[in-house]
């Protein structure tokens, strides 16, 4: 996958602005737990080239940025959760699962 990599609060704004033209995809992952592990690897493996073009992933590493963590909490309105997948469209959340709730395939649907 072609993450792009959250770490500045930055850019928050940047994906409510980019999600106003394609849906925004933010992944939520603790380093430190293997459930987050493996919904990470699911992704990984079930990707497609072509859906870059349907969403755009950020990868957001909550154990060292756990502030933005806070922050796409906050802004977006939804519980944090480890791991989460949180989807964006428009500036505002549409959907988000964490846990083993996160499903590539329920992602793609969404989008």
């Amino acid at each position: 996958m072609n993450w792009k990599v959250l770490n500045n609060p930055a850019q928050i704004e940047e994906i409510i602005s980019l999600s106003e033209t394609t849906p925004v995809m933010i992944f939520k992952h603790s380093t430190r737990c293997s459930i987050s592990s493996m919904a990470l690897d699911r992704f990984k493996r079930n990707w497609k080239e072509e859906d870059t073009n349907k969403l755009t992933p950020y990868y957001l590493d909550l154990i060292a940025y756990r502030d933005i963590s806070n922050s796409v909490a906050s802004k977006f309105a939804v519980d944090h959760e480890s791991p989460q997948v949180i989807l964006i469209k428009d500036g505002k959340a549409f959907f988000d699962q964490s846990h083993m709730g996160i499903s590539y395939a329920e992602v793609m649907r969404q989008v």
